[in-house]
């Protein structure tokens, strides 16, 4: 199960970054409920081992990329977000004392604790993509404007999945005229 897991999320994370055009320093969220990847209500069910199989399939991929990882903890930490300490620094996002626990952040921020070089707590970022593992309400993270987008996987384990990427705001009224790149 685990490896389906890894190969999964990686395949999503892929479609999604070829999409989402994100350039070194970006930063990507990732709100990750491994009790219902288990198949079980959200919060009901930690798993460190799903948590850390879904870390060791993302953390690479981003960091190759030079794309900072920021996984959101669960409410009980009011979705506080676990980062390198150099991207808190690069961002200028005052750090908060916390460390997250399977049944208190959830096991994917605990292995994003666990996994990165110089961990950091925050209470609140921009990122310019993510991936929503599980209905964890990750938009709250995301810099305006979120747009959805649609990648082959549809699901990690049993849990839903939602892929967003941002784009620039539109200004301007009827008369003005918009860099399609975004």
């Amino acid at each position: 199960m685990l490896r389906e897991i890894k190969q999964d999320i990686e395949k999503a994370l892929i479609e999604l970054l070829e999409i989402a055009n994100l350039k070194e320093r970006d930063l990507f969220v990732v709100g990750c409920s491994s009790s219902e990847v288990a198949g079980h209500k959200i919060g009901s069910a930690s798993s460190i081992e799903i948590g850390e199989a879904i870390f060791s399939a993302i953390h690479p991929i981003l960091k190759e990329r030079g794309i900072y990882l920021a996984a959101q903890c669960c409410e009980h930490l009011n979705r506080a977000l676990i980062l390198e300490e150099a991207a808190a620094n690069f961002y200028r996002y005052p750090e908060v004392n916390v460390v997250p626990q399977p049944s208190a952040g959830g096991s994917f921020a605990t292995a994003a604790f666990r996994g990165l070089e110089n961990p950091v707590a925050v209470e609140t970022i921009q990122a310019k993509a993510g991936i929503d593992i599980g209905d964890t309400l990750i938009g709250m993270h995301l810099a305006p404007v979120a747009v959805p987008v649609r990648v082959s996987i549809r699901s990690i384990g049993q849990a839903n999945l939602v892929c967003a990427k941002t784009r620039r705001k539109l200004i301007g009224g009827v008369r003005a005229q918009y860099d399609e790149k975004d």
